[in-house]
């Protein structure tokens, strides 16, 4: 795994989660999170584009947009 610079959350107008890396100027959809549940979100993360990410797991589901740092796997 390596450290990804931050890349920011947010979800489009058809609550859709999108993944923007701001330095590379990529933005793409996610398809899949391992944790999206009251008790737990983040995980790995599959991107359309068939990479995938680390997000260290949070308590709950976080206020979007936001802005984090990720590991890519």
């Amino acid at each position: 795994m390596s450290i990804m610079p931050n890349v920011i959350i947010r979800k489009n107008q058809q609550g859709q989660l999108s993944f923007y890396v701001p330095k590379k100027d990529l933005e793409e959809m996610v398809v899949s999170i391992e944790y999206d549940g009251p008790s737990a979100w983040g995980g790995e993360v599959q991107l359309v584009d068939g990479s995938k990410y680390y997000i260290e797991p949070l308590e709950a589901p976080p206020q979007l947009p936001l802005t984090l740092r990720v590991k890519r796997l």
